[in-house]
């Protein structure tokens, strides 16, 4: 039986890494391996043939994408970390999708510049308010995929928004579109006293954390 060798290097790189991943994790947070189900009504179910994606509001421009025509955007995978506001984060999470850059493209937001809040609506009257500056640059996409499957239902499939720098209520679930808007209006999360921005490096949980 061959011998078997375990260098203390090996080892110190294995602590190293054991530091690094806690260092992922945002204050009063724990990391979970599962993907806890949290919702605040009933599962909306949409049929993929009636759903579409639409972008508009106070802009010159609308646009909206039937399910077929959204799977032939350009699609990108990600492997991001997540933070739930009930303090589980999940690390290293694979999704594909399209980044919100793709779908703001064919809006002249420099054009526009008092327009500067998106307002994400979806399946079950959930809404979600973001800064703009908080979707482009490579910070969000619409997705549509989870671990390399269709994303589920209870995960808030066929599509949802994906912020992972801010805690996960902001990724809502079943997204339909987005209102862009000049000036910012809370959600439902937020109108019933979370935090309007939601950043979890700052626990910024309920209103005046």
């Amino acid at each position: 039986m061959a011998e078997q060798f375990i260098s203390r290097g090996f080892k110190g790189r294995a602590r190293d890494t054991d530091r690094a991943r806690k260092e992922r994790i945002p204050p009063g947070q724990y990391e979970t391996k599962e993907f806890p189900v949290l919702s605040a009504g009933p599962t909306p179910r949409t049929p993929i043939e009636r759903w579409d994606f639409s972008i508009y509001g106070e802009v010159a421009e609308k646009l909206k994408w039937a399910w077929d025509e959204f799977q032939g955007l350009p699609r990108e995978t990600m492997t991001v970390d997540i933070h739930c506001v009930t303090k589980w984060s999940k690390l290293d999470t694979l999704w594909t999708g399209v980044s919100v850059d793709t779908l703001l493209a064919g809006i002249d937001l420099d054009a526009q510049p008092a327009v500067r809040y998106l307002i994400a609506f979806c399946d079950g009257g959930y809404t979600t308010n973001l800064p703009l500056a908080d979707v482009r640059g490579g910070k969000a996409w619409v997705v549509y995929e989870f671990d390399g499957k269709p994303l589920d239902p209870v995960h808030g499939g066929p599509a949802r928004l994906l912020v992972p720098h801010l805690y996960f209520w902001k990724s809502a679930k079943w997204v339909r579109g987005f209102e862009l808007v000049t000036e910012d209006r809370p959600g439902f999360w937020e109108s019933v006293g979370y935090h309007n921005y939601g950043d979890p490096w700052k626990e910024q949980r309920y209103a005046g954390d």
